[in-house]
């Protein structure tokens, strides 16, 4: 194989394109480096034609943990097992960016593979693999209408002025500083696919960062184009669209009132699917020539075709509202009885409930990755079963489209979430989609802010999420807030927003048509913003803010800092003492190598006796401090009283009483509960108390008069 390479600058690293190194059988590929990140992405297409109704496109994006110099931790599996979320996600940015630039009418399977090879831990490989693939496509004889190329955006704000600076593909530690991540695809002048989370950002700097993403596409492009011209590969030509324009004719003729009332129940999804099966097969069988399928399909051309020109002719949509106009909204919260936080939000036809659970910090979810290990202590989940649409289907493990959605709305709301300092829980939601009819991950959204404040997490502010809908004719367009399923089937665009009052918080766009531009990125932000608040006065109607209290079901969690050379003696001799925290209170405690104790339990009164003893301990005692403690021994010269837990101090006899004691016996006893002062801490850090207090403190002490010993002629001096 000839071996091409390419390079070009970009966010201040190199980017490299080689074509001819590796899968000299696949129909086309790329080995993408960018620092020492590299990805290889290679490209097949089956050699016939498939008999699905739709493109055959799978892409798969595969995690290797030899890449990051690692070995799988577990100890009896050490090959890579199914998907990590966040391969399926990085694998879904693919797809959603190449996927609208294939013709509809190519039909052979299409596989995209992308497989990490070699990752520095501070360049990610995902936005690489899109690259890498992008290029391979356009270099294979797959017809396809790219390249398109993708940068990461990030943003750091300047301590002194307040205003900061666009970051092209920041570095995982520039990530950690930046206030969002936000990842755009695009051709030359048109944007592809978004997919970002932000900290409630105001929309002229999203839009300020999508411009700066698109002119760094550009080069990258560039450089894909120049591989094209060396390496490029003649393209297959598409079959044209078969239109049977006979059968068409036919059906506007014979059966236009018909399908008309068919059209409304379908766009209701009132009985719709099987009202439209039930005239396909009245036409089929009026004419032998067509067959039940081909009227399928042209029905469903001539749907899509009469609800696009309502809209760009008439501003009219199928279900009658307006383009800017928001179904009807229903929320109620606190609905199931034991669980932490629930909500239920619906908008139109989609209807989903949202669970919140709280967890000891112990819970939270470990991430093993090339990069390396992370743990996460917010999660959230999605999850639409078949009958939320109407139809049976397989139930197993999680869709992609479910895993892409759960983490849309669990990105929608992270920028909210209080710290771990603030409120040092695991946070578990989980959304069931119950009845699905347009964008159940903006109602996820709506539903998870409703769920929390429910159950009492104090989160910054609330969030919602809409959906907002294009239909296109040249150079005409038209917005549409709260697009129906059936609006997103037939329509160019799926652009969901989330965000706060304050700025937006999370952005998803998918593509069925060849980009849109600024100016309706713009217009779709602007849209979005107006339902968002709508939505916002909506829900705070129902909740106005986070309960004061968290549910009585909810375990109970405190932290406790305490200095990290004093860590030794919570956790005792063997692990001693904190065992009989444990033991004692029935909490679980959970100490951190930065001196942060999570004391957590079922019981308030165990945590709360964990705190304290916990506190206790590492309290650092000062002379002249008073105290209630509990006599634990009694000798002869004295008692040993308890004033925090496992800390003891020692009242002398001449510290009892006023007057001579004889015996402590007879001024305490053992058990009692006596107030003492510290009197002395001495060099050992012995401390010695006091029973005496004011006037009585400050008479000189009688003390007994020590009797002469008789000398001992036994004994022996040394």
């Amino acid at each position: 194989m000839k071996l091409i390479k390419k390079s070009v600058e970009i966010g201040g690293r190199t980017l490299s394109l080689e074509a001819g190194r590796f899968a000299e059988q696949a129909t086309a590929s790329i080995v993408a480096q960018y620092g020492d990140t590299m990805v290889l992405a290679a490209v097949t297409a089956s050699g016939h034609e498939t008999t699905l109704d739709y493109f055959p496109l799978s892409v798969e994006y595969v995690e290797r943990l030899y890449a990051g110099g690692r070995i799988k931790g577990s100890r009896w599996v050490k090959r890579e097992g199914r998907p990590s979320d966040d391969a399926i996600l990085s694998g879904r940015l693919v797809d959603r960016s190449i996927r609208p630039l294939f013709p509809k009418s190519y039909k052979h399977d299409v596989q995209v593979v992308i497989t990490t090879l070699s990752i520095d831990g501070e360049n990610d490989p995902d936005v690489l693999g899109l690259v890498a693939a992008s290029a391979a496509l356009a270099i294979s004889p797959i017809p396809w209408e790219g390249p398109v190329a993708a940068v990461r955006m990030g943003y750091i704000k300047e301590q002194d002025n307040g205003k900061g600076q666009l970051i092209i593909n920041p570095t995982v530690t520039e990530q950690a500083l930046s206030e969002f991540d936000v990842v755009v695809s695009s051709t030359l002048d048109r944007v592809m696919m978004l997919e970002g989370g932000f900290c409630e950002t105001g929309e002229d700097l999203v839009l300020e960062s999508i411009k700066s993403a698109k002119n760094e596409n550009k080069k990258i492009i560039s450089v894909i184009a120049q591989l094209v011209k060396e390496v490029g590969k003649p393209k297959i030509k598409a079959p044209e669209p078969e239109e049977k324009t006979t059968l068409k004719d036919f059906i506007l003729k014979n059966y236009k009132k018909q399908m008309e009332d068919v059209f409304t129940k379908h766009a209701a999804k009132e009985s719709g699917s099987e009202d439209v099966q039930a005239l396909a097969v009245e036409i089929a069988g009026d004419e032998a020539q067509w067959n039940v399928k081909d009227v399928l399909n042209e029905l469903d051309k001539l749907f899509k075709k009469k609800l696009r020109e309502d809209i760009m002719k008439s501003g009219k949509r199928i279900d009658g509202r307006k383009i800017d106009e928001i179904r009807p909204i229903g929320i109620d919260v606190g609905i199931l009885t034991r669980t932490h936080g629930s909500a239920v939000f619906a908008r139109g036809q989609t209807q989903v409930l949202t669970v919140a659970t709280l967890g000891t910090p112990s819970l939270e979810q470990l991430i093993e990755s090339p990069m390396g290990e992370e743990s996460k202590r917010y999660i959230h989940h999605y999850s639409m079963p078949p009958y939320s649409v109407g139809e049976t289907g397989r139930m197993g493990t999680p869709s992609r489209r479910e895993i892409g959605h759960g983490a849309l709305a669990e990105r929608a709301l992270l920028s909210v979430i209080p710290s771990e300092d603030e409120f040092p829980y695991t946070i578990r939601l989980v959304s069931e989609v119950f009845s699905s009819n347009g964008s159940t991950s903006m109602a996820s959204t709506c539903g998870s802010t409703l769920a929390l404040m429910d159950a009492g997490v104090p989160i910054k502010e609330p969030v919602a999420g809409i959906s907002i809908g294009l239909v296109t004719e040249k150079e005409k367009y038209v917005l549409l807030t709260d697009i129906m399923g059936v609006e997103d089937f037939g329509g160019d665009m799926d652009f969901k927003v989330a965000g706060t009052k304050n700025g937006i918080t999370a952005i998803q766009l998918d593509m069925k048509v060849h980009g849109i531009t600024d100016e309706i990125i713009k217009g779709t932000l602007e849209s979005a913003k107006k339902a968002r608040m709508t939505i916002l006065a909506s829900m705070l109607k129902v909740i106005g803010s986070p309960r004061a209290k968290l549910s009585q079901y909810a375990p109970k969690v405190q932290v406790v800092k305490i200095p990290v050379d004093r860590i030794g003696e919570v956790i005792g001799p063997g692990g001693k003492t904190i065992r009989q925290i444990i033991a004692v209170t029935g909490a679980v405690v959970d100490v951190k190598d930065d001196g942060s104790v999570f004391i957590s339990g079922t019981k308030e009164d165990g945590v709360e006796r964990a705190v304290t003893w916990i506190k206790g301990i590492t309290h650092e005692v000062k002379s002249g401090e008073e105290f209630e403690g509990e006599v634990k021994r009694i000798l002869p010269f004295g008692a040993f009283v308890e004033i925090l837990p496992g800390k003891e101090g020692m009242v002398h006899v001449s510290q009892m009483a006023s007057g001579f004691v004889n015996d402590p016996n007879d001024v305490v006893s053992l058990g009692q509960k006596v107030k003492v002062r510290v009197i002395e801490i001495d060099d050992q850090r012995r401390i010695n108390l006091s029973m005496l207090f004011g006037q009585d403190a400050s008479k000189p002490v009688e003390r007994r008069p020590q009797p002469q010993k008789p000398f001992d002629r036994r004994r022996r001096r040394f």
